[in-house]
């Protein structure tokens, strides 16, 4: 009878039956994906978490870029192409093997998705949130163990015996200050969360509307975009996210060649070239640092002062920061000058007039730290240049002048510092990614081995080193390719806006999209080597 009863109410209130059962549904499913986020930010190492999050992101870009149709007229790329095109854009690398003018606007929307998503800002942000779930975790259990110790359980089965609170006011002290320490540092987390998302949104809304609002009134701009039959809010979107997230896809053929006399476009990208790469960080913490100044909140303030203890890795003390956007500066001003010593006369630069040359030398120089949009054609630069560059790509974004000496870690049992720390085989096998760099230009080497034969004015050591290092550094500089360097001329070559790696074998390509993956997760392996004493 109790059973029909139920089933009674059920039918007499189907509507708040339905409601239960659909805000069950969504508990549940609250609850299985905390779940997943504490085993990620607990159990798995991060770079499997990364190597997974880029690997997965890739073969959704492959299949949505392979589902969606190209341009009218234009012929569908190969699978693997298209598959390295994905891992390109979701590791912000931009090598291309394909045209970008073959790929419609809703692929070039695709592509916009992938190096929002692959971005580094946007990765240490999900990164970020991860913290911030791991943290809530360990504060949930001190906040477990701080309940018990203030409100003892009593044993009901011994009349008379209960847990006495510690007579120890220190002990108190000590807990409450810890309880109190923990809060802030979940509350500053919270703050430089929304702070780093903030800074994100920010700099992509303005981009976009400056680079919209110039291709628009620019009548030399809005003409190229024109003929190509590129949309204007398409345009400026997929850009400014290439820009900032430093991947280097411009949907042009030409990249910003076509764009070389529009010095104003090119001072509004510059900008966002910094921001999101190797001034992050600083202008991160200035960020901080006004707010700080603004709002006198004491969750900026203790950012500032432990910027070690937020386990944020682009967070910056004071000094390293400075030292960092000096060091970018004088990154900056050496290749300019020498830039512009060797080429402001060359072939790269005719047709510009002195103000054109001094934007364009400087955009070139901004760029080839990691985004590698590009307004001249590299095979045509002397290789003075050329070997400057490789060296400015295979350096990391926080590549300081002055390094700052890292502080010894303290073992939280003990309070001794540790300085002799047990390292996994694994850690001790692992080449430094020089030796790694340079096993992969021998492989490359051997998988072209016929054509370094027979085209030897293309396929060079040099240009494969350039290909290589720009797959590693992330930043998408390439030599290209040209019909009229072959020493045997075939009447069926044809010329084509697209990278040095587009005219490589499938096993050449395939070596190039395991040096994009490595480069993007190279933080994990900067200090291979070390093992390996050379004496």
């Amino acid at each position: 009878m109790k059973s029909f009863a139920c089933l009674g109410k059920k039918l007499e209130h189907p509507r708040n039956f339905f409601c239960n059962k659909v805000c069950c549904f969504h508990k549940s499913s609250i609850c299985s994906i905390q779940s997943f986020l504490r085993v990620l930010a607990f159990q798995i190492h991060p770079f499997w978490v990364q190597l997974t999050y880029f690997v997965i992101l890739s073969l959704v870009g492959h299949m949505a870029l392979k589902v969606s149709e190209p341009r009218p007229g234009s012929l569908r790329p190969a699978s693997l192409d298209i598959f390295f095109t994905s891992v390109s854009s979701a590791t912000v690398s931009s090598m291309s093997t394909v045209e970008m003018e073959v790929f419609s606007n809703t692929q070039l929307i695709i592509m916009t998705i992938l190096m929002l998503l692959g971005g580094e800002v946007f990765t240490s942000i999900l990164g970020l949130y991860l913290s911030r779930v791991k943290f809530s975790k360990l504060e949930t259990k001190e906040s477990r163990v701080l309940s018990v110790y203030h409100n003892p359980p009593k044993r009901t089965n011994f009349p008379g015996l209960e847990i006495e609170k510690p007579a120890n006011v220190d002990l108190e002290y000590n807990l409450n200050s810890l309880d109190n320490d923990h809060s802030l540092k979940l509350s500053s987390l919270k703050s430089l969360a929304c702070v780093a998302l903030g800074y994100f949104s920010v700099v992509h809304i303005t981009g976009s509307s400056l680079v919209a609002m110039y291709t628009s009134l620019v009548p030399s701009a809005r003409q190229v975009l024109g003929s190509k039959g590129i949309k204007i809010q398409t345009f400026s979107v997929f850009t400014t996210v290439s820009t900032f997230s430093s991947c280097g896809f411009v949907p042009t053929n030409e990249n910003m060649v076509a764009f070389k006399k529009n010095p104003g476009l090119l001072l509004i990208l510059i900008p966002q070239v910094l921001l999101g790469n190797t001034l992050y960080p600083s202008c991160l913490r200035f960020l901080i640092w006004i707010l700080e100044k603004i709002t006198r909140k004491v969750e900026f303030r203790y950012i500032l002062m432990n910027t070690r203890e937020m386990g944020y890795g682009h967070l910056l003390s004071f000094s390293h920061s400075c030292l960092l956007a000096i060091t970018v500066s004088g990154f900056i001003l050496v290749q300019f000058i020498l830039f512009c010593s060797m080429e402001w006369n060359s072939g790269a630069m005719d047709g510009l007039n002195p103000y054109q040359k001094f934007m364009g030398a400087l955009f070139q120089v901004v760029n080839s730290r990691h985004t590698g949009e590009s307004i001249v054609d590299l095979s045509i630069i002397s290789p003075a240049i050329l070997v400057l560059f490789v060296i400015m790509m295979y350096l990391p974004p926080c590549t300081s002048l002055m390094p700052i000496k890292q502080q010894e870690e303290v073992d939280s049992e003990t309070g001794q510092k540790c300085k002799n720390q047990r390292k996994s085989l694994v850690h001790c096998l692992l080449f430094s990614p020089l030796s790694t760099l340079a096993i992969f230009v021998i492989l490359v080497c051997v998988s072209e081995r016929e054509k370094l034969k027979k085209d030897p004015l293309n396929f060079n050591v040099l240009n494969i080193t350039i290909e290589v290092v720009s797959a590693y550094g992330n930043v998408g500089f390439s030599t290209g390719y040209s019909c009229k360097r072959q020493l045997e001329p075939d009447s069926s070559c044809r010329d084509a806006w697209f990278g040095f790696v587009g005219r490589w074998s499938n096993m050449g390509k395939f070596i190039l999209i395991l040096v994009m993956f490595f480069g993007r997760l190279k933080k994990f392996s900067i200090n291979g080597g070390k093992a390996w004493k050379l004496s």
